[in-house]
Order: C-alpha cells, then sequence, then structure tokens
C-alpha cells in the first residue's frame, strides 16, 4: 500500500542564490516531470522546514549553509507534495553531488538558462524572491 502524497512528510526545498546564479540539483530518479530541483528533502520528525533546508543543503550539495527567510508553502502542482521553500546563505564548501545515491548532477544558473532546467516555473514565493533579488529568470 502506498501513502497518499498529502500524508507524507512536507518537503522542504533551499533557495541558494550566489554571485547573480541559483542553484539546482539533478535528482537520479524524476518526479513526475520534474528533474531539476533545488537542494531539497522531507522535513524529520521534530524538525522546523529551516533546519531541513540547511541539512538537506549539506547532505546533497556539500555546502553549510544558514536559513535567512521562511518563503513560503504549497501543495507543489506536479507531485502533490506539501512544500515549503526556505532562503540560505552559504556559510562555506562548494557545491557538489555529494549524495551521488540521489543526484546526478548540480549547476548553478543565470536567469536566461532557468527556463532550459526548470520550464514549468517556481513557486510565486519564490519567484517574488529571486525578483527582490535581481533575478528575473
Amino acid at each position: 500500500m502506498t501513502t497518499a502524497p498529502e500524508d507524507r512528510p512536507a518537503i522542504s526545498a533551499a533557495i541558494i542564490l550566489q554571485d547573480g546564479k541559483l542553484l539546482l540539483a539533478q535528482r537520479k530518479v524524476r518526479e513526475g516531470s520534474l528533474s531539476w530541483q533545488f537542494p531539497a528533502g522531507e522535513v524529520e520528525p521534530g524538525e522546523t522546514a529551516e533546519e531541513a533546508a540547511v541539512r538537506e543543503t549539506s547532505e546533497e550539495v556539500g555546502l553549510t549553509v544558514h536559513a535567512t527567510k521562511h518563503l513560503g508553502e504549497r501543495v507543489h502542482p506536479n507531485t502533490g507534495r506539501r512544500m515549503a521553500y526556505v532562503a540560505c546563505d552559504i556559510d562555506s564548501g562548494e557545491a557538489h553531488v555529494n549524495d551521488d545515491d540521489e543526484l546526478a548532477a548540480v549547476a548553478w544558473v543565470t536567469p536566461p538558462e532557468v527556463a532550459k532546467y526548470v520550464p514549468y516555473g517556481f513557486a510565486p514565493a519564490v519567484e517574488d524572491y529571486l525578483t527582490s533579488n535581481d533575478f528575473q529568470p
């Protein structure tokens, strides 16, 4: 028996900008139409969305980050999963595939390149954050 998407733990995604570029990670296993995504994973029991975004970023792409702002939440239209979006700033490290069971690649993407990686756009709260930081896909 499978668990319905809405009954599973929420996913927390880290939105990371650096030098005018956005960090994306390519999943080895697609989630519906999703291949390139933000570093993200399930919020564990007793953990906040911010803590999960920080932890998942370290586990997946090897960056030490800190959460700066909870951007918002929604049910993802492609997966049905509850999503939280958290802006994070880098403290240390270089982005790389740190979890090769889950990820195939990482990329720092410029605004004109976004549609090539993510043709379906981002959550409105993420779009607002990117625009307010002069990152306009």
